[in-house]
């Protein structure tokens, strides 16, 4: 067994966090670190760039970009196998379902963090591409069904 239970690694998007043990369903994952900033403060780094924040609540954001902050190399999917969730100003990624070893590790970023960054170029989660991959499908066989009639 692999002395540390999680590893960072190449995925489809890019780097994802990988389990190198399972997890249990609502067992933790992982904590998302770094210092806690004033939101206005994280609203200025956001417009120069910043993609690791994480707004805590009306006041507070967790600035997770160190690379020390194992959590932030956990990828966004529309079906995630874990969450982020509130625990004393911190936030941890629990599992959502059992995590087999060498599964990515995602949650869902939220809506506001999807249409700012996301949605422009597209969800390339494991669940979008299917339903992209099941479009383009039904597309090819209404255009032979087409070609076929006409004939």
């Amino acid at each position: 067994m692999p002395a540390r239970p999680l590893r960072v690694g190449r995925s489809r998007t890019g780097l994802g966090l990988f389990a190198t043990k399972p997890f249990k369903k609502k067992a933790y994952v992982a904590t998302y670190r770094g210092p806690l900033i004033a939101n206005a403060e994280a609203e200025a780094r956001e417009r120069r760039g910043s993609r690791y924040l994480f707004e805590l609540n009306s006041r507070w954001t967790i600035d997770g970009s160190s690379r020390w902050n194992l959590a932030r190399y956990a990828n966004h999917s529309c079906r995630p196998n874990a969450e982020a969730v509130e625990r004393k100003r911190k936030i941890v990624l629990i599992a959502r379902r059992a995590i087999k070893p060498g599964e990515e590790i995602t949650y869902d970023y939220g809506k506001d963090y999807f249409d700012a960054f996301i949605k422009k170029s597209g969800c390339r989660c494991d669940k979008c591409r299917e339903k992209r991959a099941a479009r383009r499908q039904q597309l090819q066989r209404a255009a032979r069904r087409r070609k076929t009639r006409r004939k």
